[in-house]
């Protein structure tokens, strides 16, 4: 009798080609398991050394009085605008591309380069840490304890919420929850998917340093462009799916519909169209009147129905885990078509 061999879907082929979404699957289960490293974290000392590299790099105003003096206003306004965003793009791309450049060239093949990309995608996704920080919120409305409520999804939000009532808390904490689902998730999920380890780790750090960087004061609307921009760029496609996945795992007609028709009033288009497709799909309003830094700001409605309430919070972090599982089987079926 001949020898047996394996089946034929089990060869290095097939492992070579589900490599990459059965990483996937590992790291979301490190997450599940593990969560974010409570000390130690690598995104801990990063965000130390953006601190450093900012306070380098981003001459203040004042230091450029003698040249406002010799040049008129316009010129220099333009002058110090430019030289502004290009020593934002020369910290971010230190501290940016050159990590990811380094992750690729030193990308092992192989078992060590797979675990290297499961390592990489664990510490970039933030699933657990969502669910935890909004899970808290939740418990605490169910208990009635507002204060509480108002200091724990204050952690999550920029918004101020010493003042907002149970209702305003839980919408904050669902338009927490829903936006952060792509950048805390699907966001690093899509650039694993495209770039392996290397490019989750590009999507991390550059979603942390618009977050640090990304803002319209004085301090970083020169400075904090490109981190601004290369976010809204890295976003872009990520966002839409994710958007479209909340449709489908909800109240898709009503998602589609408040993505199309509310998404383009918001502030961030990526953001607009997260964050109006998983109302709608949970069939919520959000949006509404918010105040950032002591000043009110009228924004969009987002969604249709009713107000948020405490119970929309869990079903927010239902809706995020059934689209990981849509991404994952996505992602294992590509792999299994590509054997």
């Amino acid at each position: 009798m001949p020898t047996a061999s394996f089946p034929q879907w089990f060869s290095v082929q097939t492992l070579a080609a589900l490599s990459l979404p059965l990483a996937a699957i590992a790291a979301v289960a490190l997450d599940r398991l593990l969560g974010e490293p409570r000390r130690w974290h690598p995104l801990h000392g990063f965000g130390a050394l953006a601190n450093a590299v900012e306070r380098a790099f981003n001459v203040a105003a004042g230091s450029r009085a003698a040249s406002r003096q010799m040049l008129d206003r316009q010129q220099t306004q333009h002058i110090g605008r430019v030289a502004g965003r290009l020593r934002g793009l020369l910290a971010w791309s230190l501290l940016v591309l050159s990590p990811t450049a380094l992750a690729w060239w030193l990308s092992p093949a192989g078992l060590p380069g797979w675990a290297m990309d499961v390592v990489v995608l664990y510490l970039a996704l933030g699933a657990r840490s969502l669910d935890e920080h909004a899970s808290r919120v939740a418990s605490d409305l169910a208990s009635a304890d507002l204060p509480a409520a108002r200091r724990h999804v204050g952690w999550m939000v920029s918004r101020q919420t010493a003042h907002l009532d149970a209702a305003g808390v839980a919408a904050a904490c669902v338009e927490s929850t829903l936006e952060n689902g792509n950048d805390a998730v699907f966001g690093a999920l899509f650039w694993f998917a495209l770039l392996g380890g290397p490019g989750a780790l590009l999507f991390r750090l550059a979603n942390t340093l618009d977050a640090m960087w990304g803002y319209r004061n004085p301090r970083f609307v020169d400075f904090g462009w490109t981190a601004a921009r290369a976010d809204d760029l890295l976003n872009f496609l990520p966002a839409r799916l994710t958007a479209f996945s909340y449709a489908l795992c909800g109240r898709t007609r009503s998602a589609w519909r408040c993505w199309r028709g509310q998404a383009p009033a918001w502030k961030s288009a990526n953001a607009g169209a997260v964050m109006a497709a998983g109302a709608g799909s949970l069939g919520i309003a959000l949006g509404g009147a918010a105040v950032y830094h002591g000043r009110r700001e009228q924004r969009p409605e987002l969604g249709e129905g009713r107000p948020a309430t405490g119970d929309d919070i869990a079903l927010a972090l239902t809706l995020l885990r059934r689209c990981l599982l849509l991404w994952l089987a996505i992602m294992l079926c590509w792999g299994l078509a590509r054997a």
